[in-house]
């Protein structure tokens, strides 16, 4: 495929992994801090193929621009093509000299940022156990949606922990925050209706989950390895 953009790009047909090419192409760029005429101009492209590569789904790019698109955003072009998507994160080398570094309070906040997935860790009956789930961040609190049979839904009037971490393949670095609490159930109509409306999105695990449970942090610490 010639690196411009199509002026009418038929629908062609894309398994899933090629399809979602242009979302991990606009994740990484971000992560980056890249803006697409920084990441072309890099990659000797143009601006306006790598916009059809980030918005398309039928997008296909050649593997020539993946190598080099690769390159400018530091990760591997079976990053890019999904290959590594049912791996665990950090099956790549450590650093020569790495440093693990530990992160304040605020720090911590601003690493949880508003919302992503993270995993909570609480006692069961069946022993200890832990789980992911998508949260969101609000008046400085962790909340998260689930089913009063599910899982989390056992964190509730419970002493827990809650983590959240990131990992950087191609750069050998990563974070992680854990936070530590009392988890509650939110039964107020008022306040359920305020969650769902200030949330970033719905449970990813699907289903009817409207039991609302809110960590409040008793103990926030973080680490990250940093390269020398």
């Amino acid at each position: 495929m010639c690196e411009q953009t199509p002026p009418n790009a038929a629908p062609t047909t894309a398994d899933s992994a090629r399809g979602d090419i242009g979302r991990r192409i606009a994740q990484r760029r971000e992560e980056m801090g890249l803006t697409r005429e920084e990441t072309a101009s890099r990659a000797g492209t143009a601006p306006g193929y790598v916009r059809y590569l980030e918005e398309q789904s039928t997008a296909m790019p050649g593997t020539a621009v993946l190598i080099r698109l690769a390159d400018v955003l530091g990760t591997s072009v079976a990053a890019l093509r999904g290959g590594d998507a049912d791996l665990p994160a950090g099956i790549g080398r450590a650093a020569d000299h790495p440093e693990l570094v530990e992160l304040g309070a605020e720090e911590c906040r601003t690493r949880l940022s508003t919302h992503g997935v993270g995993r909570i860790a609480m006692d069961t009956p069946d022993g200890p156990t832990i789980v992911p789930l998508n949260y969101t961040v609000i008046d400085g609190a962790v909340l998260f949606r689930t089913a009063p049979d599910a899982v989390p839904a056992k964190a509730v009037g419970a002493h827990v922990a809650f983590e959240v971490d990131h990992i950087d393949e191609a750069l050998s670095q990563g974070w992680s925050v854990l936070i530590r609490g009392f988890a509650r159930a939110v039964t107020d109509p008022d306040a359920v209706r305020r969650l769902t409306e200030l949330a970033y999105s719905g449970p990813w695990a699907g289903g009817e989950r409207d039991v609302w449970v809110r960590l409040e942090p008793a103990e926030i610490t973080g680490r990250r390895i940093a390269v020398r």
